[in-house]
């Protein structure tokens, strides 16, 4: 896997509002926001998408959905609600190559599918 916008971010390669930090994880506020808040969580260990998460990676990807409601409640979001989603594959809406969350809220989220 070449280097995704995601590792050069992690490398502090290319710049980011970074929210979230620790030795597993890395978290900033998404350039393109979809909602008032919208912030990327997304694993240090570069993993493609869910698919390419291998059996030793469970508790990582446990850690990362622990770790994306610490987030959401440090925003402020975690009473009024909010949304994970995990984008994988061209189909599903992946557009960058590195496992990531997005925490959505503070707003009332339309239910689409």
């Amino acid at each position: 896997m070449s280097d995704s916008i995601f590792t050069k971010i992690i490398k502090r390669e290319i710049p980011a509002t970074i929210v979230y930090e620790d030795d597993k994880v890395i978290a900033f506020n998404d350039i393109h926001p979809s909602a008032p808040v919208h912030i990327l969580v997304v694993p240090k260990k570069p993993i493609v998408n869910l698919l390419d998460a291998a059996p030793e990676d469970a508790p990582l990807l446990g850690y990362l959905l622990e770790a994306a409601a610490r987030i959401a409640r440090d925003a402020g979001i975690g009473e009024s609600g909010f949304r994970i989603i995990i984008n994988n594959g061209k189909d599903g809406g992946q557009t960058v190559d590195h496992l990531h969350v997005h925490i959505l809220g503070g707003k009332t989220l339309p239910i689409t599918f």
